[in-house]
């Protein structure tokens, strides 16, 4: 029987509530914090102890809810902090300095995921094939790069989710490639990246833990009513919006028509880049399988969506890992690392 652990369940609330609110009115809502519902279900079918702690923009009953109830391990679902995204990584930084054992990725590699330049540089470095890529800050002189190949993706640097991304984001003229940069700038307040567009089908392959690593089958989204002169890419919409997922006929299904030689190809690919990262919870990446049999890693996702219908979850039932046992390995996984910091730290002393 595995050790009843107790669970500080941290998460994003979209409004401060009270220390002992318990949620049960959001998390009765099928379309609201479904995913939080769902580690709460399985944590509790696992049989831990949990207490729930939501964080809009204030950080201090964290520090009054470890103080007063100490717990064995925080589950951390912190992906927005103030409305904004980009503290994920601080959170993950103040919750290293705390010393509890706390679920995901570190601050560091939160840090290089979300920075879609940066880590691109790192894989580049290590020979794990991307596209080329051109980042322009804001403030900076605008233009088409030399040897750049048009169509073009354009899309906010530091951003999740695919906010900022949709049909327009593909050009294909030097004057649109200029003017979506522009639009990224201007618009929507932020630095902008321009990736080479690689056609080909989109698959998600999720990589698991550290000594060993554990890589789970590849799935795909599909685009059935969308036609091929079209790009077949994952916009906002086509990720979170329902209607025109229905409209297009997008799907997320398990990658079909791969052969073992491809397999071991993008599991190979997945694993160096993961390794590079200096990756050691849990990561998702997106990827682009060319007609040729080339592949892309377009980017990375650090604590991606752990929801039972979401990539994650769904690529572990294939390789036959149930829902609990997924949320257990991720508690292990944090306990594990949490004990080898300690010991690093100890051999130090």
């Amino acid at each position: 029987m595995k050790k009843k652990l107790n669970v500080l369940m941290l998460f994003y609330s979209p409004y401060q509530q009270p220390r002992g609110y318990d949620y049960r009115e959001e998390f009765s809502d099928p379309d609201n914090m479904y995913t939080e519902r769902d580690v709460l279900q399985a944590l509790k079918e696992l049989g831990h102890e949990v207490r729930l702690l939501g964080i809009y923009n204030d950080i201090s009953p964290l520090f009054e809810e470890i103080k007063e109830n100490p717990c064995d391990v925080i589950f951390n679902m912190m992906e927005v902090f103030d409305d904004q995204t980009h503290l994920e990584k601080n959170l993950a930084a103040l919750l290293e300095i705390l010393g509890i054992p706390f679920t995901g990725a570190s601050s560091g590699v939160l840090y290089l995921c979300n920075n879609k330049a940066l880590h691109k540089k790192i894989f580049n470095y290590h020979r794990v094939k991307v596209p080329r890529f051109y980042d322009f800050p804001k403030g900076s002189r605008v233009f088409l790069p030399a040897a750049f190949q048009l169509p073009a993706m354009i899309k906010p640097l530091c951003e999740e989710a695919s906010r900022g991304i949709s049909q327009a984001s593909i050009v294909d003229t030097p004057e649109a490639f200029m003017e979506r940069v522009k639009f990224i700038h201007q618009n929507m307040g932020m630095d902008a990246i321009a990736e080479e567009f690689i056609k080909g089908r989109e698959l998600y392959v999720t990589v698991m833990g550290n000594k060993p690593m554990t890589v789970f089958p590849p799935r795909e989204m599909v685009f059935k009513k969308m036609s091929e002169d079209q790009p077949h890419i994952a916009t906002y919409k086509a990720k979170w919006d329902d209607k025109y997922r229905k409209r297009w006929g997008i799907d997320s299904v398990p990658a079909k028509n791969l052969d073992k030689e491809m397999i071991k190809k993008i599991n190979d690919l997945c694993k160096r880049a993961y390794q590079a990262l200096d990756a050691r919870s849990y990561l998702r990446f997106d990827l682009r399988l060319t007609p040729e049999g080339e592949v892309y890693i377009i980017e990375p996702n650090a604590n991606p969506c752990i929801a039972r219908i979401d990539e994650m979850a769904q690529a572990a039932q294939l390789a036959g890992v149930d829902y609990p046992e997924l949320i257990q390995r991720v508690l292990e996984q944090a306990l594990h690392l949490n004990a080898q910091a300690r010991l690093k730290k100890k051999a130090k002393s």
